[in-house]
């Protein structure tokens, strides 16, 4: 089967700003579900061994969508580096929804793929931005969460919010490329005006898809009582912890490997299963 890879698409939102997504399918003749991957915090398309997990979903005959926030960080010019800090800082939860409706409205009307089956799978804070989206768009018919936060609610308290709030910024050190990342106080300010439509919890228990919950049973970065809560919230999801896996499943930046590490091969044949038996 050959497998087609379209990659650094550019795409136009005019309320963000222009980013790149990577389009892997087989060619057939047939209409094929639609799968889209949302990707977290310092997170990127190319990020690790993404496109690995691309081409498997697409030898299974799935449509599979990655792509970069418009505010991540990344550049059309440089999609895998932080080369726009400025942007990264001025990032906020609104935003990659904006971002993530585009590109269900983009995919969806390509001509290969079936409207009526429609994934969204979203790793860290990229699964809570995923559970949000799911909730309030009846087109979307599975979800499956990686890792996920239970909460979109992350932020500085009592006197380094207060802090926040004065200098108007504050920085995280991206462990892998030593950058000071900027996070600007809007993005605080945004998520309070859309307190209601960020609640993850309520979207949870909204949410009408066929849902998956995966997280690795040694994951550190987001604990996995967070599985277990999303798991509570909407009874019939299924919940699929990974024993002794972390917060990426094994995949690392950079990742030289030509295959998966074992524990996101596992997660990945476990998600077409789901979406197999679901769609």
């Amino acid at each position: 089967m050959k497998i087609i890879n379209n990659q650094n698409i550019k795409l136009y939102n005019p309320e963000t700003k222009n980013f790149l997504a990577d389009a892997y399918y087989p060619e057939t003749e047939n209409k094929i579900p639609l799968v889209i991957l949302v990707h977290g915090y310092k997170g990127y398309k190319d990020w690790g061994c993404w496109n690995l997990m691309a081409e498997r979903f697409a030898e299974a005959g799935f449509y599979f969508v990655k792509f970069n926030f418009s505010h991540n960080g990344t550049t059309v010019e440089n999609p895998d580096e932080f080369a726009d800090l400025e942007a990264f800082g001025n990032n906020n939860y609104s935003k990659e929804l904006s971002d993530l409706s585009f590109v269900i409205d983009y995919f969806s009307n390509e001509s290969k793929v079936d409207k009526n089956k429609i994934v969204l799978i979203g790793h860290s804070r990229g699964g809570g931005i995923s559970i949000v989206k799911t909730a309030e768009d009846s087109r979307i018919q599975g979800l499956i969460t990686l890792a996920s936060v239970d909460s979109l609610e992350r932020f500085p308290k009592n006197e380094a919010l207060e802090n926040w709030k004065k200098e108007g910024v504050y920085f995280v050190e991206n462990g892998r490329t030593r950058q000071q990342m900027p996070h600007y106080y809007q993005f605080f300010e945004d998520y309070e005006n859309n307190f209601y439509r960020l609640d993850v919890e309520r979207s949870m228990e909204m949410a009408k898809a066929h849902v998956l919950v995966v997280h690795g049973s040694s994951d550190e970065s987001v604990l996995p009582k967070n599985a277990d809560h999303l798991h509570l919230l909407n009874p019939n999801s299924e919940l699929f912890l990974v024993e002794n896996a972390n917060h990426t499943f094994g995949a690392k930046e950079p990742w030289e490997e030509t295959s998966m590490p074992y524990d996101l091969a596992l997660v990945t044949e476990k998600c077409i299963d789901f979406i197999n038996k679901k769609l």
